[in-house]
């Protein structure tokens, strides 16, 4: 089993930045793809950014040149750094890891973002 625990969530102005975290536990050992995903009311949860074990990233094409993701093994957390934030961006984001056999997901953090 693997426990995913986000924070770093709130309200910002357009244009504003936040830095998301993803604190996890467990067997994580065997996962193999890291990444952030979002849901906005009335839309389907969409991939936001990944990060896979070798360390290749993979980024939406609406969030490139101002998102990024990242992770600190040693810590066993994962970061998604949010700039130039936009109304658009307002969603839940939820932390997500896959091994061979499963998908592992964290509870969700509100991103909101004023006009």
């Amino acid at each position: 089993q693997v426990q995913l625990v986000e924070s770093g969530g709130g309200l910002v102005q357009t244009g504003g930045s936040l830095r998301l975290s993803c604190a996890a536990s467990g067997s994580i050992f065997n996962i193999k793809i890291w990444g952030w995903y979002r849901q906005a009311p009335g839309k389907q949860r969409e991939l936001v950014a990944d990060v896979s074990s070798p360390g290749s990233t993979n980024l939406a094409n609406s969030v490139k040149g101002r998102f990024t993701i990242s992770r600190d093994n040693a810590k066993n957390t994962m970061y998604l750094q949010i700039d130039s934030l936009k109304p658009e961006d307002t969603a839940v984001y939820y932390c997500h890891a896959a091994s061979p056999a499963r998908n592992y997901w964290g509870q969700g953090t509100q991103v909101t973002v004023s006009s």
